[in-house]
């Protein structure tokens, strides 16, 4: 016999949702089977699966190890590696990804910033493979592999479901800097509407809406130009795939070193010059409002990650 305590992350779900995830190789007849016969109960009682889990609750599973060890596979964790923590408590983490690293997989075979995050929480403790099986832990917001800068990742089940809120309703305030082709003297806010072709991954911007297209708002202004590039901070009003790059070309003013959206020439520029291999825009600052209950110790927080090194040498030199 095996005994589940529920905990802070696996309380508020329906039963069968967390032996779905338990024992993530049976079928749900399995399961189903399993109550009806009183060989899965829950605080020693019948349960048909429905009943909502509460904080310390206890589910008791009257089959052999053999039984649930067949019927259970663990993922397969990613190697480890530095990461760069900007912040951190016990429900989430502010992370600097690198460029060139993943958000989440592309492919079954990858490694991503989400397996770096969970093998980071089993390095440090704060998760075991047991309690992987039924809950995992992963990221609030994604970026462009090629994009640099703050990620949000939820540690815990309340760390995840608050951010989540707080980033569809877009209470968090997104800042980014980039370097583009062309001046820009003013700060300006410009919108549109952003098309996905999700069969070549690309995005196409238009000025007036078409079916399909989301609206998109972007904001920036000029910190730096030097008559030919244009240093720009720029706050992500809406959250869409690309649309800092896409939204930025499609006004003439492409981002430096983007092979999407870029302009051929100036990449082989910065290329030869610079040995440039991403493209030039970095996610560097997250503003948090006023948060109530859990997540209180955030309110009003202010998170910011350095430019990486080789972003900031062309600041250097290209804007003396």
């Amino acid at each position: 016999m095996r005994e589940i305590e529920i905990n802070k992350n696996e309380a508020g779900q329906r039963l069968d949702k967390l032996l779905a995830k338990y024992m993530n190789k049976a079928p749900k007849s399995f399961i189903y089977k399993m109550l009806r016969k009183k060989n899965i109960t829950l605080n020693r009682k019948k349960a048909d699966g429905s009943e909502k889990l509460e904080l310390n609750d206890h589910v008791q599973l009257f089959l052999s190890d053999e039984t649930i060890e067949k019927f259970t596979e663990l993922d397969v964790v990613a190697n480890e590696v530095d990461l760069q923590v900007v912040y951190e408590d016990e429900n989430i983490l502010v992370i600097n990804k690198p460029a060139g690293m993943l958000s989440q997989k592309a492919k079954p075979e990858d490694e991503s910033l989400t397996e770096y995050v969970i093998a980071y929480l089993l390095k440090t403790r704060q998760l075991t493979k047991e309690e992987l099986i039924s809950f995992h832990p992963g990221l609030c917001n994604r970026l462009d592999r090629n994009t640099s800068g703050i990620i949000l990742a939820g540690k815990s089940l309340t760390g995840l479901q608050q951010m989540g809120i707080l980033l569809k309703e877009r209470n968090i305030g997104k800042y980014y800097q980039t370097i583009v082709k062309g001046v820009i003297k003013e700060p300006t806010c410009i919108e549109g509407y952003l098309t996905k072709d999700k069969s070549h991954n690309k995005v196409a911007i238009s000025k007036e809406p078409v079916e399909g297209a989301d609206f998109i708002k972007t904001q920036y202004e000029p910190l730096k130009t030097n008559g030919e590039y244009t240093f720009l901070r720029v706050k992500l009003l809406t959250g869409r795939s690309h649309q800092i790059r896409a939204h930025l070309q499609s006004i003439g003013h492409p981002v430096i070193g983007d092979g999407k959206y870029g302009d051929v020439q100036v990449n082989k520029y910065f290329r030869r010059n610079f040995n440039l291999r991403f493209h030039l825009l970095h996610s560097y600052e997250l503003d948090f409002p006023v948060i109530q209950g859990e997540l209180g110790n955030l309110s009003e927080k202010q998170f910011r990650a350095p430019l990486p090194s080789y972003f900031e040498a062309i600041v250097s030199r290209i804007f003396k």
